[in-house]
Protein backbone atom coordinates (compact mmCIF):
# COMPACT_ATOMS: atom_id res chain seq x y z
CA UNK A 1 0.00 0.00 0.00
CA UNK A 2 1.69 3.57 -0.62
CA UNK A 3 2.22 6.26 1.61
CA UNK A 4 -0.41 9.29 1.66
CA UNK A 5 0.61 12.29 -0.02
CA UNK A 6 1.78 15.08 2.29
CA UNK A 7 -1.44 16.86 1.38
CA UNK A 8 -3.29 13.79 3.29
CA UNK A 9 -1.29 13.35 5.76
CA UNK A 10 -1.72 17.15 6.80
CA UNK A 11 -5.24 16.83 6.41
CA UNK A 12 -4.85 13.47 8.62
CA UNK A 13 -3.10 15.58 11.42
CA UNK A 14 -5.58 18.19 11.71
CA UNK A 15 -8.59 15.93 12.47
CA UNK A 16 -5.99 13.89 14.99
CA UNK A 17 -6.42 17.90 16.62
CA UNK A 18 -9.85 17.44 16.44
CA UNK A 19 -10.15 20.11 13.51
CA UNK A 20 -13.96 19.81 11.96
CA UNK A 21 -13.20 22.69 9.16
CA UNK A 22 -10.55 25.03 6.68
CA UNK A 23 -12.01 28.16 5.69
CA UNK A 24 -10.73 29.11 2.75
CA UNK A 25 -10.75 29.54 -0.76
CA UNK A 26 -9.45 26.73 -3.21
CA UNK A 27 -7.03 26.98 -6.04
CA UNK A 28 -3.88 26.26 -7.17
CA UNK A 29 -0.79 25.37 -5.31
CA UNK A 30 -3.72 24.56 -2.26
CA UNK A 31 -6.27 22.02 -4.84
CA UNK A 32 -4.09 18.90 -3.71
CA UNK A 33 -4.71 19.65 -0.05
CA UNK A 34 -8.70 20.96 -0.84
CA UNK A 35 -8.81 17.62 -2.13
CA UNK A 36 -7.74 15.51 0.58
CA UNK A 37 -10.06 17.63 2.74
CA UNK A 38 -13.02 16.43 0.63
CA UNK A 39 -11.62 12.53 1.03
CA UNK A 40 -11.33 12.81 4.47
CA UNK A 41 -14.58 11.77 6.86
CA UNK A 42 -15.02 14.50 9.67
CA UNK A 43 -13.67 17.41 8.25
CA UNK A 44 -15.01 19.89 6.10
CA UNK A 45 -13.61 22.94 3.66
CA UNK A 46 -15.52 26.46 4.43
CA UNK A 47 -15.73 28.64 1.10
CA UNK A 48 -15.18 32.19 1.76
CA UNK A 49 -15.39 35.11 -0.77
CA UNK A 50 -11.92 36.08 0.45
CA UNK A 51 -8.70 34.28 2.21
CA UNK A 52 -9.03 37.49 4.74
CA UNK A 53 -12.56 36.44 5.89
CA UNK A 54 -11.30 32.98 5.95
CA UNK A 55 -8.77 33.98 8.95
CA UNK A 56 -11.25 36.18 10.97
CA UNK A 57 -13.89 33.65 10.55
CA UNK A 58 -11.04 31.61 12.57
CA UNK A 59 -10.07 33.64 15.05
CA UNK A 60 -13.71 34.56 16.16
CA UNK A 61 -14.37 30.39 16.39
CA UNK A 62 -10.83 29.89 18.22
CA UNK A 63 -12.03 32.71 20.79
CA UNK A 64 -15.55 31.20 21.49
CA UNK A 65 -14.54 27.50 21.52
CA UNK A 66 -11.24 27.81 23.33
CA UNK A 67 -10.22 25.43 20.32
CA UNK A 68 -7.46 24.99 17.98
CA UNK A 69 -9.01 26.70 13.85
CA UNK A 70 -7.63 26.54 11.04
CA UNK A 71 -7.87 28.84 7.72
CA UNK A 72 -5.50 28.21 4.31
CA UNK A 73 -4.71 30.29 1.20
CA UNK A 74 -2.80 29.43 -2.15
CA UNK A 75 0.38 31.05 -3.26
CA UNK A 76 1.25 34.46 -3.55
CA UNK A 77 -1.76 36.54 -3.38
CA UNK A 78 -3.88 33.80 -2.41
CA UNK A 79 -2.28 33.78 1.47
CA UNK A 80 -1.47 37.46 1.59
CA UNK A 81 -4.94 37.81 2.19
CA UNK A 82 -5.00 36.47 5.06
CA UNK A 83 -2.79 38.69 6.60
CA UNK A 84 -5.45 41.17 8.48
CA UNK A 85 -7.25 38.03 9.87
CA UNK A 86 -4.08 37.03 11.83
CA UNK A 87 -2.60 39.81 12.94
CA UNK A 88 -6.38 40.51 14.96
CA UNK A 89 -6.00 36.37 15.80
CA UNK A 90 -2.58 36.76 17.03
CA UNK A 91 -2.92 39.78 19.11
CA UNK A 92 -6.20 38.45 20.52
CA UNK A 93 -4.80 35.60 21.72
CA UNK A 94 -6.51 32.77 19.16
CA UNK A 95 -5.34 29.68 18.70
CA UNK A 96 -5.57 29.95 14.70
CA UNK A 97 -3.32 27.12 12.24
CA UNK A 98 -2.73 29.12 9.15
CA UNK A 99 -1.69 27.25 5.92
CA UNK A 100 -0.13 29.35 3.13
CA UNK A 101 0.69 27.82 0.22
CA UNK A 102 3.19 28.07 -1.96
CA UNK A 103 4.73 28.02 -5.78
CA UNK A 104 6.50 24.72 -6.69
CA UNK A 105 9.67 24.40 -4.87
CA UNK A 106 11.93 24.25 -7.51
CA UNK A 107 10.74 27.81 -8.58
CA UNK A 108 11.39 29.66 -4.88
CA UNK A 109 13.92 32.39 -5.58
CA UNK A 110 13.59 32.64 -9.29
CA UNK A 111 10.72 35.33 -9.51
CA UNK A 112 8.10 32.77 -10.61
CA UNK A 113 4.76 33.79 -11.14
CA UNK A 114 3.04 34.97 -7.81
CA UNK A 115 5.86 34.62 -5.99
CA UNK A 116 6.02 35.73 -2.26
CA UNK A 117 7.75 34.22 0.73
CA UNK A 118 5.48 33.79 3.50
CA UNK A 119 7.82 32.78 6.01
CA UNK A 120 8.96 36.03 5.77
CA UNK A 121 5.83 37.87 5.38
CA UNK A 122 3.81 35.93 8.72
CA UNK A 123 6.85 36.18 11.27
CA UNK A 124 5.34 39.16 12.71
CA UNK A 125 1.71 38.26 12.96
CA UNK A 126 2.48 34.65 14.33
CA UNK A 127 3.86 32.87 17.01
CA UNK A 128 5.34 30.10 14.47
CA UNK A 129 6.14 30.34 10.93
CA UNK A 130 7.99 27.31 9.38
CA UNK A 131 8.43 26.69 5.99
CA UNK A 132 8.17 22.75 4.85
CA UNK A 133 10.72 21.99 2.41
CA UNK A 134 10.77 18.39 2.09
CA UNK A 135 8.32 15.74 2.85
CA UNK A 136 10.33 14.01 5.54
CA UNK A 137 9.57 17.15 7.70
CA UNK A 138 6.33 16.77 8.17
CA UNK A 139 4.14 15.56 10.29
CA UNK A 140 6.85 16.79 12.85
CA UNK A 141 6.59 20.63 11.62
CA UNK A 142 2.76 20.45 11.14
CA UNK A 143 2.33 19.38 15.05
CA UNK A 144 4.99 22.05 16.18
CA UNK A 145 2.77 24.48 14.76
CA UNK A 146 -0.46 22.94 16.46
CA UNK A 147 1.53 23.03 19.60
CA UNK A 148 2.92 26.31 19.60
CA UNK A 149 -0.66 27.94 18.23
CA UNK A 150 -2.26 25.85 21.87
CA UNK A 151 0.50 26.75 23.76
CA UNK A 152 1.15 30.08 22.86
CA UNK A 153 -2.69 31.52 21.77
CA UNK A 154 -1.79 32.95 19.03
CA UNK A 155 -0.98 32.27 15.39
CA UNK A 156 1.25 29.36 13.44
CA UNK A 157 1.58 29.47 10.01
CA UNK A 158 3.07 26.33 7.79
CA UNK A 159 4.13 26.97 4.26
CA UNK A 160 3.63 24.37 2.06
CA UNK A 161 4.61 24.59 -1.78
CA UNK A 162 2.39 22.69 -4.00
CA UNK A 163 4.39 20.39 -5.50
CA UNK A 164 4.92 19.17 -2.30
CA UNK A 165 1.60 18.73 -1.13
CA UNK A 166 1.32 16.46 -3.79
CA UNK A 167 4.56 14.11 -3.17
CA UNK A 168 4.66 11.19 -1.19
CA UNK A 169 5.01 11.25 2.59
CA UNK A 170 8.76 10.67 3.74
CA UNK A 171 7.26 8.96 7.59
CA UNK A 172 4.12 7.38 8.83
CA UNK A 173 2.17 9.62 10.18
CA UNK A 174 1.62 8.54 13.53
CA UNK A 175 -0.81 9.37 15.94
CA UNK A 176 -0.19 12.50 18.59
CA UNK A 177 -2.73 14.41 21.10
CA UNK A 178 -2.52 17.80 21.10
CA UNK A 179 -1.71 19.32 25.07
CA UNK A 180 -5.04 21.49 25.02
CA UNK A 181 -5.42 21.82 28.97
CA UNK A 182 -2.64 24.77 29.78
CA UNK A 183 -1.90 25.13 33.49
CA UNK A 184 -2.01 28.48 35.37
CA UNK A 185 0.91 30.46 36.59
CA UNK A 186 1.09 30.97 40.11
CA UNK A 187 2.60 34.49 41.65
CA UNK A 188 6.07 34.12 43.45
CA UNK A 189 5.39 34.16 46.82
CA UNK A 190 7.66 37.53 47.71
CA UNK A 191 5.34 38.92 44.89
CA UNK A 192 1.90 38.11 46.84
CA UNK A 193 3.65 39.43 50.18
CA UNK A 194 4.88 42.60 48.27
CA UNK A 195 1.21 42.89 47.20
CA UNK A 196 -0.76 42.71 50.66
CA UNK A 197 1.83 45.01 51.59
CA UNK A 198 0.91 47.78 49.29
CA UNK A 199 -2.60 46.49 49.09
CA UNK A 200 -2.55 47.50 53.14
CA UNK A 201 -0.92 50.45 52.98
CA UNK A 202 -3.05 52.91 50.21
CA UNK A 203 -5.95 54.20 51.90
CA UNK A 204 -7.99 54.42 48.06
CA UNK A 205 -7.36 51.26 45.69
CA UNK A 206 -9.08 51.12 42.28
CA UNK A 207 -9.04 47.89 40.10
CA UNK A 208 -8.61 48.15 36.31
CA UNK A 209 -9.77 45.01 34.91
CA UNK A 210 -8.58 43.54 31.11
CA UNK A 211 -9.73 40.46 29.24
CA UNK A 212 -7.30 38.88 31.49
CA UNK A 213 -9.93 38.79 34.27
CA UNK A 214 -11.62 36.38 32.67
CA UNK A 215 -12.92 33.04 35.30
CA UNK A 216 -11.61 35.45 38.06
CA UNK A 217 -14.97 37.64 38.36
CA UNK A 218 -15.29 36.49 42.18
CA UNK A 219 -12.24 36.44 42.90
CA UNK A 220 -12.20 40.69 41.56
CA UNK A 221 -15.30 41.07 43.52
CA UNK A 222 -14.13 39.83 47.12
CA UNK A 223 -11.12 42.03 46.73
CA UNK A 224 -12.92 45.19 45.73
CA UNK A 225 -15.36 44.34 48.70
CA UNK A 226 -12.08 44.00 51.10
CA UNK A 227 -10.42 46.61 50.25
CA UNK A 228 -13.67 49.23 49.20
CA UNK A 229 -11.86 49.26 45.45
CA UNK A 230 -14.08 51.32 42.29
CA UNK A 231 -13.95 48.33 39.93
CA UNK A 232 -13.14 49.97 36.23
CA UNK A 233 -12.13 48.27 33.07
CA UNK A 234 -10.79 48.31 29.60
CA UNK A 235 -13.48 47.37 26.16
CA UNK A 236 -12.19 43.73 25.90
CA UNK A 237 -12.29 43.49 30.23
CA UNK A 238 -16.00 44.73 30.08
CA UNK A 239 -17.92 41.45 29.18
CA UNK A 240 -15.66 39.18 31.71
CA UNK A 241 -16.28 41.93 34.81
CA UNK A 242 -18.86 44.37 34.34
CA UNK A 243 -22.16 42.30 35.03
CA UNK A 244 -23.16 41.22 38.87
CA UNK A 245 -20.56 44.64 39.58
CA UNK A 246 -21.70 46.53 42.80
CA UNK A 247 -17.98 48.58 42.54
CA UNK A 248 -18.21 49.39 38.78
CA UNK A 249 -17.25 53.05 37.58
CA UNK A 250 -17.43 52.42 33.38
CA UNK A 251 -14.29 51.96 30.65
CA UNK A 252 -11.58 54.17 30.46
CA UNK A 253 -9.46 54.87 27.07
CA UNK A 254 -10.99 56.32 23.84
CA UNK A 255 -14.60 54.61 24.00
CA UNK A 256 -14.82 55.32 27.78
CA UNK A 257 -17.56 56.79 30.32
CA UNK A 258 -18.59 56.92 33.48
CA UNK A 259 -16.26 57.72 36.49
CA UNK A 260 -13.38 55.34 35.39
CA UNK A 261 -10.93 57.59 34.61
CA UNK A 262 -11.42 59.89 37.98
CA UNK A 263 -11.10 56.50 39.92
CA UNK A 264 -8.01 55.66 38.29
CA UNK A 265 -6.22 58.89 38.77
CA UNK A 266 -7.36 59.71 42.26
CA UNK A 267 -6.83 56.54 43.87
CA UNK A 268 -3.02 56.43 46.33
CA UNK A 269 -3.23 53.18 44.62
CA UNK A 270 -3.99 51.72 40.74
CA UNK A 271 -4.51 47.67 40.49
CA UNK A 272 -4.20 46.40 36.66
CA UNK A 273 -5.49 43.38 36.53
CA UNK A 274 -5.29 41.62 33.43
CA UNK A 275 -4.68 44.20 30.87
CA UNK A 276 -2.14 45.25 28.22
CA UNK A 277 -4.28 48.50 27.84
CA UNK A 278 -2.30 50.90 25.05
CA UNK A 279 -3.83 53.94 25.70
CA UNK A 280 -0.69 55.10 28.79
CA UNK A 281 -2.54 58.99 28.50
CA UNK A 282 -4.96 57.53 30.41
CA UNK A 283 -3.03 55.90 33.29
CA UNK A 284 -2.01 57.72 35.66
CA UNK A 285 2.06 56.96 35.11
CA UNK A 286 2.60 56.55 38.86
CA UNK A 287 1.44 54.36 42.35
CA UNK A 288 0.86 51.46 39.54
CA UNK A 289 0.61 47.13 40.50
CA UNK A 290 0.02 45.01 37.70
CA UNK A 291 -0.67 41.65 37.42
CA UNK A 292 -0.66 39.66 34.75
CA UNK A 293 0.39 36.47 33.62
CA UNK A 294 2.58 37.33 30.76
CA UNK A 295 5.67 38.45 32.23
CA UNK A 296 6.79 40.46 29.07
CA UNK A 297 3.44 42.48 29.60
CA UNK A 298 4.53 43.99 32.81
CA UNK A 299 5.44 47.81 33.03
CA UNK A 300 5.29 48.04 29.12
CA UNK A 301 2.21 50.77 29.66
CA UNK A 302 3.24 52.36 32.70
CA UNK A 303 5.75 52.49 35.38
CA UNK A 304 4.93 50.38 38.79
CA UNK A 305 5.51 49.85 42.15
CA UNK A 306 4.90 46.08 41.81
CA UNK A 307 4.51 43.79 38.58
CA UNK A 308 3.12 40.49 39.31
CA UNK A 309 4.25 37.63 37.41
CA UNK A 310 0.70 35.44 38.08
CA UNK A 311 -2.52 34.35 36.71
CA UNK A 312 -5.28 36.55 38.15
CA UNK A 313 -7.24 34.67 39.81
CA UNK A 314 -4.49 32.32 41.30
CA UNK A 315 -2.96 35.78 42.70
CA UNK A 316 -5.58 37.00 44.05
CA UNK A 317 -6.91 33.53 45.57
CA UNK A 318 -3.53 34.18 46.89
CA UNK A 319 -3.09 37.45 48.72
CA UNK A 320 -6.91 37.52 49.73
CA UNK A 321 -6.04 35.93 53.36
CA UNK A 322 -3.42 38.58 53.30
CA UNK A 323 -5.04 41.46 52.80
CA UNK A 324 -6.63 43.90 55.90
CA UNK A 325 -10.17 44.93 55.04
CA UNK A 326 -10.87 48.87 55.15
CA UNK A 327 -13.18 50.80 57.01
CA UNK A 328 -13.50 53.96 55.23
CA UNK A 329 -15.68 53.48 52.07
CA UNK A 330 -15.80 57.34 50.88
CA UNK A 331 -13.87 56.73 48.21
CA UNK A 332 -15.76 54.37 46.50
CA UNK A 333 -18.96 55.80 47.32
CA UNK A 334 -17.87 59.26 45.93
CA UNK A 335 -16.87 57.75 42.30
CA UNK A 336 -20.10 55.35 42.58
CA UNK A 337 -22.24 58.98 42.78
CA UNK A 338 -19.64 60.83 40.23
CA UNK A 339 -20.18 57.80 38.07
CA UNK A 340 -23.99 57.60 38.04
CA UNK A 341 -23.85 61.53 37.50
CA UNK A 342 -21.79 61.10 34.52
CA UNK A 343 -24.48 58.90 32.82
CA UNK A 344 -27.45 60.74 34.20
CA UNK A 345 -25.57 63.70 32.31
CA UNK A 346 -25.16 61.79 28.84
CA UNK A 347 -28.60 59.99 28.52
CA UNK A 348 -31.16 62.29 27.30
CA UNK A 349 -28.86 61.79 23.84
CA UNK A 350 -30.75 58.35 22.90
CA UNK A 351 -33.88 59.49 24.57
CA UNK A 352 -34.66 62.85 23.78
CA UNK A 353 -37.11 63.52 21.26
CA UNK A 354 -35.85 60.02 19.89
CA UNK A 355 -39.17 59.14 18.07
CA UNK A 356 -39.01 62.22 15.71
CA UNK A 357 -35.25 62.35 15.24
CA UNK A 358 -34.79 61.99 11.53
CA UNK A 359 -31.83 60.34 10.75
CA UNK A 360 -32.29 57.85 13.23
CA UNK A 361 -30.05 58.00 16.36
CA UNK A 362 -27.28 55.23 16.64
CA UNK A 363 -27.53 55.16 20.17
CA UNK A 364 -31.35 54.05 20.10
CA UNK A 365 -31.39 50.90 17.66
CA UNK A 366 -28.30 49.98 19.76
CA UNK A 367 -30.05 50.28 23.21
CA UNK A 368 -33.03 48.42 21.77
CA UNK A 369 -30.98 45.36 20.32
CA UNK A 370 -29.02 44.99 23.80
CA UNK A 371 -32.86 44.16 25.01
CA UNK A 372 -33.93 42.05 22.30
CA UNK A 373 -30.82 40.00 21.69
CA UNK A 374 -30.82 36.06 23.59
CA UNK A 375 -28.82 36.19 27.15
CA UNK A 376 -26.00 34.33 25.28
CA UNK A 377 -25.68 35.99 21.93
CA UNK A 378 -22.69 36.54 20.26
CA UNK A 379 -22.22 39.99 19.17
CA UNK A 380 -18.95 40.33 16.57
CA UNK A 381 -18.01 44.30 16.18
CA UNK A 382 -16.83 46.33 13.28
CA UNK A 383 -13.96 48.83 14.34
CA UNK A 384 -15.70 51.94 14.34
CA UNK A 385 -18.49 54.05 15.79
CA UNK A 386 -20.01 50.30 16.13
CA UNK A 387 -17.30 49.54 18.84
CA UNK A 388 -18.95 52.98 20.22
CA UNK A 389 -21.91 51.38 20.70
CA UNK A 390 -21.53 47.91 21.30
CA UNK A 391 -18.85 49.00 24.30
CA UNK A 392 -21.69 51.50 25.70
CA UNK A 393 -24.91 49.76 24.68
CA UNK A 394 -24.36 46.27 25.03
CA UNK A 395 -24.88 44.79 28.74
CA UNK A 396 -23.17 41.99 29.43
CA UNK A 397 -24.03 38.97 31.83
CA UNK A 398 -21.32 36.40 31.78
CA UNK A 399 -22.71 34.29 29.12
CA UNK A 400 -23.15 36.84 26.17
CA UNK A 401 -19.94 37.21 24.04
CA UNK A 402 -18.54 40.69 22.19
CA UNK A 403 -16.03 39.96 19.66
CA UNK A 404 -14.18 42.56 17.20
CA UNK A 405 -10.99 43.62 16.20
CA UNK A 406 -10.16 45.33 19.55
CA UNK A 407 -6.23 45.33 19.21
CA UNK A 408 -5.85 45.37 15.74
CA UNK A 409 -8.13 47.57 14.74
CA UNK A 410 -8.93 46.55 11.27
CA UNK A 411 -11.93 47.46 9.00
CA UNK A 412 -14.78 44.66 8.14
CA UNK A 413 -13.91 42.20 10.78
CA UNK A 414 -17.62 41.65 12.23
CA UNK A 415 -19.26 40.04 8.98
CA UNK A 416 -16.57 37.51 8.87
CA UNK A 417 -16.08 37.09 12.54
CA UNK A 418 -19.75 36.06 12.56
CA UNK A 419 -19.30 33.43 10.10
CA UNK A 420 -16.44 31.85 12.71
CA UNK A 421 -18.71 32.51 15.56
CA UNK A 422 -21.59 30.44 13.50
CA UNK A 423 -19.85 27.60 12.96
CA UNK A 424 -18.54 27.44 16.09
CA UNK A 425 -22.49 27.02 17.20
CA UNK A 426 -25.54 26.94 14.62
CA UNK A 427 -27.88 27.03 17.45
CA UNK A 428 -26.65 30.33 18.88
CA UNK A 429 -27.73 33.75 17.67
CA UNK A 430 -24.84 35.47 16.58
CA UNK A 431 -25.45 39.33 15.95
CA UNK A 432 -22.67 41.27 13.87
CA UNK A 433 -22.83 45.02 13.98
CA UNK A 434 -21.70 46.31 10.96
CA UNK A 435 -20.63 49.84 9.89
CA UNK A 436 -21.46 50.35 6.26
CA UNK A 437 -18.09 50.81 5.64
CA UNK A 438 -17.01 47.35 7.01
CA UNK A 439 -19.42 45.70 5.16
CA UNK A 440 -18.84 47.56 2.08
CA UNK A 441 -15.20 46.73 2.51
CA UNK A 442 -16.30 42.79 2.74
CA UNK A 443 -19.29 42.83 1.05
CA UNK A 444 -19.11 39.50 -0.52
CA UNK A 445 -18.99 37.27 2.70
CA UNK A 446 -22.79 38.19 2.79
CA UNK A 447 -23.06 35.27 -0.31
CA UNK A 448 -20.57 33.18 2.48
CA UNK A 449 -23.46 33.44 4.73
CA UNK A 450 -26.22 32.06 2.28
CA UNK A 451 -24.27 29.96 0.88
CA UNK A 452 -23.33 27.91 4.09
CA UNK A 453 -27.30 29.26 4.93
CA UNK A 454 -26.05 30.28 8.05
CA UNK A 455 -28.52 32.42 10.61
CA UNK A 456 -26.10 35.16 10.71
CA UNK A 457 -28.55 38.43 11.42
CA UNK A 458 -26.56 40.94 10.52
CA UNK A 459 -27.27 45.00 11.94
CA UNK A 460 -25.96 47.36 9.62
CA UNK A 461 -25.73 51.27 10.78
CA UNK A 462 -25.60 53.08 7.73
CA UNK A 463 -24.63 56.46 7.96
CA UNK A 464 -23.23 56.86 4.18
CA UNK A 465 -19.52 58.06 6.62
CA UNK A 466 -16.89 56.77 8.39
CA UNK A 467 -17.91 58.05 11.08
CA UNK A 468 -14.41 57.04 13.48
CA UNK A 469 -12.48 58.65 10.58
CA UNK A 470 -14.47 61.84 10.66
CA UNK A 471 -14.19 62.25 14.85
CA UNK A 472 -10.84 61.85 14.41
CA UNK A 473 -10.00 64.52 11.67
CA UNK A 474 -12.52 66.71 13.93
CA UNK A 475 -10.24 66.38 17.38
CA UNK A 476 -7.24 66.85 15.02
CA UNK A 477 -8.82 70.54 14.33
CA UNK A 478 -9.36 69.12 10.97
CA UNK A 479 -12.05 69.36 8.21
CA UNK A 480 -13.31 66.35 7.39
CA UNK A 481 -12.86 65.03 3.96
CA UNK A 482 -13.64 61.79 2.12
CA UNK A 483 -15.53 60.37 4.64
CA UNK A 484 -18.80 60.66 3.52
CA UNK A 485 -19.99 58.84 0.42
CA UNK A 486 -22.97 58.50 -1.42
CA UNK A 487 -26.30 56.27 0.03
CA UNK A 488 -26.30 52.64 -0.54
CA UNK A 489 -29.19 50.48 0.12
CA UNK A 490 -27.89 47.63 1.54
CA UNK A 491 -30.74 45.99 2.07
CA UNK A 492 -31.64 45.77 -1.63
CA UNK A 493 -28.17 43.98 -2.25
CA UNK A 494 -29.17 41.35 1.00
CA UNK A 495 -32.30 40.41 -1.00
CA UNK A 496 -30.33 40.26 -4.35
CA UNK A 497 -28.22 37.72 -2.61
CA UNK A 498 -31.32 35.76 -1.31
CA UNK A 499 -31.20 37.13 2.73
CA UNK A 500 -33.72 38.09 4.44
CA UNK A 501 -33.93 41.72 4.64
CA UNK A 502 -35.40 45.10 6.32
CA UNK A 503 -34.39 48.43 6.00
CA UNK A 504 -35.71 50.89 8.72
CA UNK A 505 -35.54 54.87 7.57
CA UNK A 506 -37.39 56.46 11.05
CA UNK A 507 -36.78 55.71 14.72
CA UNK A 508 -40.86 54.01 14.72
CA UNK A 509 -39.48 51.24 12.89
CA UNK A 510 -36.40 50.49 14.76
CA UNK A 511 -38.17 47.81 16.81
CA UNK A 512 -40.20 46.10 14.23
CA UNK A 513 -37.48 45.76 12.07
CA UNK A 514 -34.68 44.28 15.17
CA UNK A 515 -37.64 41.89 16.23
CA UNK A 516 -38.32 40.25 12.80
CA UNK A 517 -34.58 40.11 11.77
CA UNK A 518 -33.57 38.61 15.11
CA UNK A 519 -36.92 36.31 14.62
CA UNK A 520 -36.18 34.99 11.30
CA UNK A 521 -35.19 31.33 10.75
CA UNK A 522 -32.17 31.98 8.75
CA UNK A 523 -29.67 34.50 7.59
CA UNK A 524 -31.30 38.14 7.85
CA UNK A 525 -30.01 41.74 7.23
CA UNK A 526 -31.44 44.92 9.10
CA UNK A 527 -30.77 47.93 7.73
CA UNK A 528 -30.48 51.10 9.74
CA UNK A 529 -30.17 54.62 8.54
CA UNK A 530 -28.58 56.39 11.13
CA UNK A 531 -27.35 59.94 11.33
CA UNK A 532 -23.65 60.55 10.29
CA UNK A 533 -23.29 63.37 13.16
CA UNK A 534 -24.22 61.06 15.91
CA UNK A 535 -20.58 60.68 17.17
CA UNK A 536 -18.90 59.88 20.61
CA UNK A 537 -16.16 61.59 22.73
CA UNK A 538 -13.87 60.48 24.88
CA UNK A 539 -14.34 61.56 28.51
CA UNK A 540 -11.22 63.36 28.92
CA UNK A 541 -9.11 65.17 25.93
CA UNK A 542 -6.25 67.56 26.36
CA UNK A 543 -7.15 70.85 26.06
CA UNK A 544 -5.67 71.27 22.16
CA UNK A 545 -8.24 68.56 21.37
CA UNK A 546 -10.99 69.69 22.58
CA UNK A 547 -10.12 73.19 20.91
CA UNK A 548 -10.03 70.93 17.60
CA UNK A 549 -12.80 69.62 18.50
CA UNK A 550 -14.95 72.12 18.60
CA UNK A 551 -13.53 74.60 15.84
CA UNK A 552 -14.91 71.54 13.94
CA UNK A 553 -18.04 69.75 15.37
CA UNK A 554 -20.72 72.10 14.16
CA UNK A 555 -24.35 70.24 15.18
CA UNK A 556 -22.64 67.08 16.18
CA UNK A 557 -24.00 65.06 18.89
CA UNK A 558 -21.30 64.03 21.51
CA UNK A 559 -20.91 61.77 24.21
CA UNK A 560 -24.21 59.81 23.49
CA UNK A 561 -26.12 57.68 25.97
CA UNK A 562 -25.23 54.40 27.82
CA UNK A 563 -28.14 52.13 27.52
CA UNK A 564 -29.09 50.10 30.46
CA UNK A 565 -25.69 50.97 32.32
CA UNK A 566 -27.11 54.05 34.00
CA UNK A 567 -29.71 51.57 35.73
CA UNK A 568 -26.59 49.70 36.82
CA UNK A 569 -25.12 52.84 38.05
CA UNK A 570 -28.57 54.04 40.15
CA UNK A 571 -28.71 50.81 41.23
CA UNK A 572 -25.22 50.34 42.46
CA UNK A 573 -25.99 53.54 44.72
CA UNK A 574 -28.10 51.34 46.75
CA UNK A 575 -25.28 50.09 48.04
CA UNK A 576 -23.87 53.05 49.86
CA UNK A 577 -24.57 52.93 53.44
CA UNK A 578 -27.31 55.65 54.65
CA UNK A 579 -25.92 58.05 57.65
Amino acid sequence: MANPTVAQQFTQILRQAGVERVYGVVGDSLNPVVDAVRRTEGIEWVHVRNEEAAAFAAAAQAQLTGELAVCAGSCGPGNTHLIQGLYDANRSGAPVLALASHIPAKQIGTGFFQETHPERLFTECSRYCELISSPAQMPRVLRIALQRAIGHQGVSVVVLPGDLAHAESGYPTGTSDLVTGLGRVLPPEDQVTALARKLDEAATVTLFCGAGVRGAHEEVMRLADRVHAPVGHSLRGKEWIQYDNPFDVGMSGLLGYGACYDAIHEADLVVLLGTDFPYDDFLPQARTVQIDHDAGRLGARTALELGVHGDVRETLRAVLPLVRAKTDRSFLDRMLRRHARALENVVGAYTRNVERHVPIHPEFPAAVLDELAADDAVFTVDTGMCNVWAARYITPNGRRRVIGSFLHGTMANALPHAIGAQFADRGRQVISLSGDGGLGMLMGELLTVRLHDLPVKTIVFNNSSLGMVKLEMMVDGLRDYQTDHAPVDYSAIARAAGIHAIRAERPGQVRDALAEGLAHDGPALVELVTDPNALSMPPHLSAGQVKGFAFSAGRTVLDGGVGRMLDLARANLRNIPRP
